[in-house]
């Protein structure tokens, strides 16, 4: 597969403050490629060295088969970023804001642009000003798709967005990218979302990736198990076996990429008594805080 985005030995600094060393992930045409963290982990300074913005302290970032911090004007024409919210010319009406912005881009779709709109169901008369916030972050997010760029770039999305006009977008994005074999690199903090759309992703933690996988291979054999103790639990080891865990009172949970009888063998050798073992579904959200921590 064709990768649209290469990051080899990543590392940049704030100063003397570390966001991140040695971050190595591919994305491929046609996926949809979210990258989740808390904030501060550097999922809006990825962006920033993908375009450009930030040249990396050490590393290299390719973008469309280039270097990233040294794009030229024809590939960035095939780059459409929706950079931290959403920003329009709010003077314009709906009509008038699409003939602007076509003039900048010669692979210009404004059926794109406009099936979106009339979606809506607002006149292209319509003043942005005029528009609910929800409203104008659909207006922004048409105008990218126009560009019919190779990818597109995401930054939250989801800012100024109710469930409604969320669920609209992914449903209009998903078609989009699968008709048109695109390419789309996002983040989000409203997580659950991100499950039903996109294929592969990476969990920042402090400083390094915790995780890189396919969404629904981490879903599936990412495990939450439930357990109770008489008496305390001493502190478990962070290894092969716990990714995390937590405890109140005398009932802990454990996370775990190990079957259910290895989890119980390896508390079985460290003397833990064990009660009401059990195993929880997770969602995408859940999975996310099990690994990260609510913390």
């Amino acid at each position: 597969m064709e990768n649209v985005i290469e990051c080899i030995n990543l590392t940049h600094y704030y100063g003397k403050k570390l966001i991140y060393k040695d971050l190595n992930f591919t994305v491929e045409k046609g996926k949809i490629f979210g990258i989740l963290g808390k904030n501060g982990t550097g999922k809006t300074t990825t962006i920033n060295i993908l375009m450009g913005f930030l040249r990396p302290t050490g590393g290299k970032c390719y973008v469309l088969g280039e270097e990233s911090h040294n794009l030229n004007p024809q590939t960035r024409v095939k780059i459409g970023l929706l950079h931290e919210g959403h920003v329009c010319y709010e003077f314009m009406t709906v009509a008038q804001i699409e003939k602007f912005y076509s003039r900048f881009f010669p692979n210009w779709r404004k059926d794109l642009y406009f099936g979106l709109i009339d979606l809506l169901g607002v006149t292209y008369d319509h003043k942005i000003s005029n528009m609910s916030c929800g409203q104008r972050s659909q207006v922004a997010l048409g105008l990218i798709m126009a560009q019919d760029p190779e990818l597109m770039i995401l930054d939250d999305y989801s800012m100024g967005l109710d469930a409604g006009y969320r669920m609209l977008f992914i449903d209009y994005l998903i078609d989009y990218v699968r008709e048109n074999n695109k390419t789309v690199f996002m983040t989000s903090h409203i997580i659950q979302d991100l499950e039903q759309i996109i294929d592969d992703t990476i969990i920042m933690g402090r400083q390094k990736i915790l995780l890189q996988m396919p969404i629904k291979e981490f879903l599936g054999s990412f495990h939450q198990y439930h357990f109770n103790v008489n008496g305390r639990l001493p502190d478990l080891d962070y290894d092969d076996t716990v990714a995390n865990w937590e405890s109140l009172k005398n009932h802990y949970t454990v996370y775990s990429f190990k079957a259910e009888g290895d989890v119980k063998t390896y508390l079985e050798n460290k003397g833990v008594s064990i009660k009401d073992f059990h195993e929880t579904s997770m969602n995408l959200e859940h999975a996310f805080i099990g690994l990260t921590g609510k913390y």
